[in-house]
């Protein structure tokens, strides 16, 4: 009779040792994505100011003003200036140093 009992409490420590945490991990993570899955739709419930939003439909910038801004621009003169690497002092690299940066022509 003890065996059977030995047994039956073996059974149930090995399904308090594993099912039980499995079945938590289940149904909490069913709860924890329901919960990560509300945020999008109450972020679009968000109303906006409405002065904001006249602010921002007048400060309105148009891709062909943009275009027109950058057309006549020159960009032949810009400097391919490499950025320092981890174990680099940043200060000789970055143009303090001018001597480092003129290229050597052999």
């Amino acid at each position: 009779m003890s065996v059977q009992v030995f047994y039956t409490f073996l059974n149930y420590v090995i399904y308090s040792r594993y099912g039980v945490p499995m079945l938590l991990l289940i149904v909490g993570g069913s709860f924890g994505l329901h919960e990560f899955s509300q945020i999008q739709y109450d972020a679009v419930k968000i109303k906006m100011d409405p002065e904001l939003e006249k602010k921002l439909k007048e400060n309105r910038i148009s891709l062909e003003s943009e275009y027109e801004n950058i057309k006549d621009s020159k960009f032949d003169d810009w400097k391919n200036i490499r950025g320092p690497r981890p174990w680099e002092d940043p200060d000789f690299l970055q143009g303090r140093n001018p001597e480092s940066l003129k290229t050597k022509t052999t």
